[in-house]
């Protein structure tokens, strides 16, 4: 790590070692104003575009005071969408890999009765969304009593979803004595109220959304009649020829509309929206970061939650009736010091979106002329090419940490009186393993899974066959991704 790298903030080798294996070299904007202050115990309002490295300004100020001992969530986190909840949570334990930190996601659309087992586990934060949350505050199935730590992410989204009283209603329920980090694309009024009724002497802090939206983003926009956008979006791929691309909608229909079309046209895509069950669009999102198809239809429910760093274009198929919607969206794009396209279509009746839009990023869109004949024949070759061939998969931060980490099962746990601690006194012993190299561990009634970290997994799975727990010889495998 370099000397102007993340040293300077004096983190615990656990969370270095796990920055570095996460690439992460230089603090971005917002993690060098945040970080320090949050190490502080500072409240504060955060005002950052998205793809600013919000998640790991509070993540890693959170795993370093975060009392890996403590049996009960020290941490909370509110997050307006699902896909969002799942990405912080993956963020939060890579970032805390190596000190042995859980997390776990409860939002809606997903059975209660297993989040509930997952609650009465040992987790040092939850990740969540307002309505779920609140199901578990009323039936008594989540612990929020020693939480030290409070997180309100995508603050302007929470409002526009109509769940800024949730979030009150969930804080209510809180320990006095927090930390309160709440980050926000804008700062509408009824955020700011929120602000200073449950924070103390919040700092604001602020990150240019401008800045990014020059230097990384290209933004351009054409003018079209809407019963001319299919024909037009076909050709704008032609020319621009993205290797990965996300197309928003406005509706659920609309998307079903799009990628029927794509599809039967050849194009290798994907779609997600509110409408599909949790399991589907977790699937869909997971075949698009692995690079299974190359074009992702969408809703504005996968404007938020996706951390990947090389989308090149993102395609606004319905321009966006809110500015922050327009900021979320394009920031999927030029992320993590990549370029990025952000194209956009726009009928006559949009013209006042266009108008807010462009007063609230500071710089007009760069207009732009329909392809011609000519442009699509020169670029088809290419285009038609690159359709016929399997891309690369996406990076995120999750595969990189995955490398060099195997997940074993075990088929014993609370059940069989086997704890946390006797995985690790029984794996430590093992010659050429040490406790660095044990990961998180998760104890069920009958069963129990261990990350390995280092590359050493192979090694623990070939000596556990015949090693005991506890005077106990448990079964033990490779465990499917849990």
């Amino acid at each position: 790590m370099s000397e102007q790298g993340f040293t300077e903030y004096k983190l615990s080798e656990d969370i270095t070692r796990s920055l570095d294996n996460m690439g992460f070299r230089e603090p971005t904007e917002v993690q060098r104003k945040v970080i320090p202050l949050a190490l502080g115990r500072k409240d504060m309002t955060v005002k950052s575009h998205t793809g600013s490295g919000k998640t790991a300004a509070y993540g890693i100020p959170i795993c370093e005071l975060l009392e890996w001992d403590e049996n009960r969530p020290q941490a909370l986190i509110l997050t307006p969408t699902r896909e969002l909840a799942d990405q912080v949570k993956q963020d939060i334990m890579n970032i805390g890999r190596h000190k042995r930190i859980k997390a776990a996601a409860v939002y809606g659309k997903q059975p209660f009765a297993r989040q509930k087992v997952q609650l009465q586990q040992r987790n040092h934060v939850i990740v969540g969304t307002p309505g779920r949350l609140i199901d578990h505050i009323e039936k008594q199935t989540i612990d929020l009593e020693q939480i030290r730590f409070l997180v309100i992410d995508e603050a302007d989204e929470m409002l526009n979803m109509g769940f800024i009283e949730h979030v009150e209603r969930i804080i209510r329920t809180l320990p006095l004595d927090r930390m309160t980090m709440l980050f926000s694309a804008t700062l509408p009024k009824d955020v700011k109220n929120l602000c200073h009724k449950y924070m103390n002497q919040p700092l604001d802090i602020e990150v240019q959304t401008e800045a990014k939206t020059v230097s990384q983003i290209e933004h351009s926009i054409y003018s079209v009649r809407d019963d001319n956008k299919l024909k037009l979006l076909r050709d704008v791929t032609v020319v621009e020829n993205p290797d990965s691309c996300i197309i928003f909608c406005r509706t659920q229909v609309r998307v079903e509309v799009v990628f029927e079309e794509l599809a039967k046209a050849g194009y290798p895509c994907g779609r997600i929206h509110g409408g599909m069950e949790q399991e589907d669009r977790s699937e869909m999102m997971n075949a698009f970061k692995q690079g299974e198809f190359r074009y992702l239809i969408a809703t504005d429910v996968a404007a938020r939650g996706i951390d990947i760093e090389n989308i090149s274009h993102v395609i606004n198929y319905d321009f966006p009736q809110e500015h922050e919607s327009y900021v979320h969206r394009t920031g999927r794009t030029g992320r993590a010091g990549h370029s990025g396209k952000a194209i956009s279509f726009a009928t006559p009746t949009d013209d006042k979106f266009v108008i807010n839009v462009e007063r609230f990023i500071g710089f007009e869109l760069q207009q732009r002329n329909k392809p011609t004949k000519d442009d699509i024949a020169r670029t088809s070759p290419a285009f038609e090419a690159k359709i016929r061939n399997q891309r690369a998969a996406m990076k995120d931060r999750s595969s990189r940490m995955d490398q060099g980490v195997l997940k074993l099962y075990f088929n014993g746990g609370k059940k069989k009186k086997i704890r946390a601690v006797d995985f690790v006194g029984t794996i430590a012993k093992i010659e050429g393993v040490t406790a660095d190299d044990i990961g998180i561990i998760t104890i069920e009634d009958n069963a129990t899974y261990v990350d390995i970290l280092n590359g050493k997994g192979q090694l623990v799975l070939h000596r556990m066959k015949d090693t005991t727990v506890k005077g106990k010889l448990l079964k033990v495998h490779v465990a499917n991704r849990k």
